[in-house]
Order: structure tokens, then sequence, then C-alpha cells
């Protein structure tokens, strides 16, 4: 049964106009949360500049940076509605409407992106919440990138898993992250992102878990003076086009659109990890100091969680969940 979401105050984004004597010129809208300094951001107007240039001028991406048109979840309904063309979003966000994508941000399940990319297209199970979110959803996932990976800042060195009791950790309101939290010791304090550096300043909140490009672009290091590479969750993000819109395009332009999407996301990955292979050195220049703490005890913890998923998504999840961990 499809799902049918209607955005109020929005009309259709989808336009064309004429181009030449025959050619028509397909207007594409991009929905982004970060913002125009971001490596999202960066990827996304690499995207928009080669299919411009790759389709002769037929197709132009226009980007709405900065939540200008609301958060990930207003804008995937609005992908599902057909009245936003295009967007991003983590596979385990789906969870708003199909609960076993929860799975994907399970803290440790996932271990690094060749998994979580065979996670996404390799198992049955990335297969079928796909044609969900297909044939549900009215949106197509393009590619998938990396988008960092959740590491632990605090203002006392984390060795173990028992330097985790008791620490009062800043996460947002996700299930993933609070459960990584409490499940460690610590106290999961969720906050809004604008609120972070002066909560980790005046040491309301002891800690904060973010990637590495989050925890440099937000200048946490000036606050926080001990990392933690805990890895708990790897955040991926997927590109989204509505179906609506990529049937109005001719063939050819939806096989390059699906093209440049894939090469969009392989520059978007490049620069995530690029960027985290050089900050720990930029850390330690700055006066943190970084702990690699034995993670099996953390992955461990998670146990509790994990049974918890599986007890909310029945068999679905379970076989989910072992087929997942499987295919690593």
């Amino acid at each position: 049964m499809k799902r049918v979401l209607k955005v109020a105050g929005l009309t259709l984004v989808f336009g064309m106009v004429a181009f030449g004597a025959n050619e028509k010129v397909y207007k594409l809208k991009m929905g982004l949360v970060a913002n125009t300094s971001s490596n999202e951001y960066k990827a996304a107007e690499y995207l928009a500049n080669n299919l411009k240039e790759k389709s002769n001028g037929q197709i132009v991406v226009e980007l709405y940076p900065g939540a200008q048109l609301g958060d990930d979840r207003s804008m995937l309904e609005q992908l599902s509605a057909g009245v936003l063309d295009m967007g991003f979003a983590e596979i385990g966000r789906f969870n708003i409407f199909f609960p076993e994508a929860q799975v994907y941000s399970l803290p440790y399940v996932i271990q690094d992106f060749d998994h979580m990319k065979k996670a996404t297209f390799d198992t049955e199970f990335g297969k079928n919440l796909q044609k969900k979110i297909n044939d549900n959803l009215n949106i197509e996932i393009l590619s998938q990138a990396y988008n960092g990976t959740r590491q632990t800042t605090t203002n006392r060195p984390i060795n173990e898993i028992g330097d985790m009791k008791g620490l009062k950790l800043r996460v947002p309101k996700a299930d993933a992250n609070l459960e990584y939290a409490k499940n460690t010791g610590a106290s999961p304090t969720p906050m809004a992102f604008s609120e972070v550096y002066l909560a980790l300043q005046t040491n309301s909140v002891d800690g904060q878990e973010n990637p590495l490009s989050a925890i440099r672009a937000q200048k946490f290091y000036e606050v926080q003076k001990y990392l933690a590479m805990t890895n708990h969750i790897l955040n991926d993000q997927l590109y989204l086009i509505s179906n609506s819109s990529m049937k109005k395009l001719p063939k050819n332009l939806q096989e390059l659109v699906k093209q440049e999407s894939d090469l969009a996301a392989q520059y978007h990955t490049k620069l995530f990890m690029e960027e985290e292979a050089s900050l720990i050195d930029f850390f330690k220049e700055q006066g943190v100091t970084v702990t690699n703490p034995n993670l099996d005890p953390f992955r461990s913890a998670m146990q509790p969680f994990y049974e918890v998923y599986m007890k909310n998504n029945g068999k679905v999840g379970k076989a989910g969940l072992e087929e997942i961990i499987a295919v690593k």
C-alpha cells in the first residue's frame, strides 16, 4: 500500500523551461541540513556542477543548505510527496517509517564503510528495505556515501569502559546515541546541537560524541582536552531522489543522474576519509590527548539494546541483524 504524504504550503518544484531549439532544462531542487562550509555541501555542489556540465545545461540542481527547507524528517516527507526533488538521509533514519531500519545505527553493528555498503546493498534485508522505501515512500536511493564515524570527547581521559561511568554525555535525541551513553555507564544528556559548546565550556556536561569533522567545525577541541576513539556509530549519507521527479526526466538523463550521484558519493566519501586521516594530528597539535580504549567491552555492553531491537522488530529485525553481522 503506497503511503501518500502531503506537505502544506509547498508546490511542485520540478520545473522545465525551454532550452535551445529542441531541448528542455529540468530544474531539480535539493535540500540539505548541512551548511555551506560542510563536506556534504561540497559534494552536493560537485554533483550539481557535473550534472549541469554533462547534460549540456539540461539539468540544473538548485541547492538549499542549512535546513532552509526543514529538518531531515521534513525533507524526507517532501521527497515522498514529490514536492522536493533530491536530498540526503542516513539509511538508519528511515526507521521513522520502517522501525527495522534502526539496525544500521545500532552501536558497533557496522564495522566500517565497506561493511555499511554490503549491509545496504548486498543483504536481503537491505534490498527489502530499499524496495519498501521505493514502493511506499516514492523515494529512490541513488548512491551511498561515508559521512564520518562518531567519537567521544570528554573533560577527563577515557582509557577503558569503566572511565565512562557517571560521565554526563551530551547526545542527540536518538535511541542509538542515548543507548550508547546509557549502556557504557554514562549519563545521557540530550541537548540541542547549538547549545553544546557552551555546555562543554561551563562543564554543564562532561562530554559529547560526534564525527571528527563536526568536532573540528564546532571547535569542541577548545573546551575538551580528551578524545576517545570509540568508533561507536558509523554515519552514512544516501543520495535520494523522488520517484515523481525521476520519472519526468528522459531515460538518458535518468541514467546520467544515477551515474553522477554515484561519482558524487565517491567524492563525498573521499572528503570525509581524507579529513579524518588528518584530524588526529590536528587535535594533538591543539593540546588534545587522544586515547584508544579496548572496544570489545563497549561492544558487549550494547547487547541489551540489541535485545530490545529484536524484541521490537520480531523475526524481521532478528534476521536482519544476524544477516548484517554475517555479511562483514
